[in-house]
């Protein structure tokens, strides 16, 4: 388990490995997704997120999870043909994860523990966001309820 954000990796939804290394000096946004979630329409404010600002220097990696309510049960061509389809998403989609319990990607511990939010570190529903500023530095957690819209103006400041 590493100590920092860089030193994490996961796969991408097409099974590459990909380092959080590849980000540096970026503001990178990780959420955890799924297809069948009243959230789920984040994937549009974030997929404009991704257009508006990803040549000022954001990245948004999205991290699909089945742990909330069986709402990401596809494997990840049924996961990638979703998001494309109905929300045009560009932006860097990773294999299913999970963020809880034993199971759960390190990069996840990790956040969590760097900002554990009200459960006590616990992710509390899909679309859970994490913001690491250009120094890698987890900065701010959003809770599922705060649209992407939201979030621009805290993204703005570290762009």
């Amino acid at each position: 388990m590493g100590n920092s954000f860089y030193s994490y990796t996961a796969n991408t939804l097409q099974g590459s490995g990909k380092s959080m290394a590849d980000y540096k000096g970026n503001v990178v946004v990780i959420v955890n997704t799924a297809s069948k979630c009243g959230f789920t329409p984040q994937y549009a404010g974030l997929e404009e997120l991704h257009r508006k600002y990803s040549g000022k220097g954001l990245v948004i990696c999205g991290f699909p999870c089945n742990q909330f309510g069986n709402q990401e049960p596809g494997d990840s061509n049924e996961i990638s043909e979703g998001c494309l389809i109905n929300y045009g998403v560009s932006f860097q989609m990773f294999e299913k994860v999970e963020v809880n319990g034993g199971g759960a990607h390190p990069l996840f511990v990790y956040l969590k523990k760097q900002l554990p939010g009200f459960l006590g570190g616990r992710i509390k529903w899909n679309f859970t966001k994490f913001v690491i500023d250009r120094d890698g530095k987890p900065v701010k957690r959003f809770s599922p309820m705060t649209t992407p819209k939201q979030m621009e103006k805290t993204l703005l400041k570290m762009l």
